[in-house]
């Protein structure tokens, strides 16, 4: 990856830890998948006219709009509004090892041992994490939010091909195009007349559906899809091991959480397990 890559690929955990933090807040006014439905839609409004109809990659692009965005982003949120972003933004970090798993069933990528010791530490990491005080009784929240990683590895990888045909922000635009609309309609089934959070929503509420509508999804999507179109899928995710510092960093200032020590020594074990996955060899051919 060149030099211009690495900092276009850097702009991503940075965006995205931050807008992840700042969205709990959100919730308060906004529902989950209303939140959500805004944040796509605003963007798909405003790009959709230049970017011409992808012919023959509609049934593809619903596929990865439905399970990278709005299933994922549905299970993602509803499990950040039941437990503290410091928590969530960590498990999060299960995106990476969980796509080394499915690049092994989808795309036949044999990981290495030194990969699955990483994947095992990782996911022991997720077992300290899981017992501290602040996520007693919530287990609902992090089953939601490991869904939602889960989920958004599969999206990724099934995103990176059509990445290549159409590229990064023409795929970007598109896939808000279809999970926009879907995530509101699905806030009204679940959570009534959106109208009603919108007219009540605060001023501050109103910041984070601006910051996630006109900067995050376009910008740190646009830049994602970009970098992972150009280059292969383990050479792009070490960029998310500074996610949950950009993450961290935010809930303790701007939320004022204060996580306990198993926090971090659960978040770091992680870390420690993501990155000997990202950052192992090359077999060579």
């Amino acid at each position: 990856m060149n030099f211009r890559d690495i900092l276009i690929s850097i702009l991503v955990p940075i965006l995205l830890g931050f807008g992840f933090v700042i969205a709990k807040p959100a919730m308060q006014y906004f529902p989950p998948y209303l939140l959500m439905g805004l944040r796509f839609t605003i963007p798909a409004l405003i790009l959709v006219w230049w970017f011409p109809i992808p012919k023959g990659l509609f049934l593809d692009l619903f596929k990865v709009s439905f399970i990278g965005s709005t299933l994922q982003y549905g299970l993602t949120y509803n499990g950040l509004n039941i437990i503290d972003a410091s928590s969530a933004v960590l498990f999060v970090q299960l995106e990476v090892p969980f796509g080394v798993l499915i690049a092994f069933f989808l795309l036949k990528e044999i990981p290495s041992i030194k990969n699955i010791i990483g994947l095992a530490i990782a996911f022991f990491g997720v077992f300290i994490l899981t017992g501290t005080p602040n996520l007693e009784g919530k287990f609902i929240g992090v089953l939601l939010t490991l869904s939602g990683a889960f989920t958004w590895s599969l999206g990724a990888v099934m995103a990176k091909p059509l990445s290549k045909k159409i590229g990064a922000f023409a795929l970007m635009t598109w896939l808000c195009v279809f999970s926009g609309p879907l995530l509101i309609l699905i806030s009204t089934v679940v959570n009534g007349n959106p109208v009603q959070y919108i007219l009540s929503a605060n001023f501050y509420s109103w910041l984070t559906v601006i910051y996630l509508g006109f900067f995050m999804q376009p910008v740190a999507y646009g830049a994602w899809y970009y970098v992972l179109g150009k280059h292969p899928v383990n050479k792009v995710m070490p960029v998310l091991l500074l996610l949950p510092i950009t993450g961290l960093v935010t809930a303790i200032f701007l939320l004022g959480e204060e996580p306990a020590k198993q926090v971090f020594l659960g978040g770091t074990i992680i870390v420690f397990g993501v990155g000997m996955i990202l950052f192992s060899k090359p077999k060579k051919k």
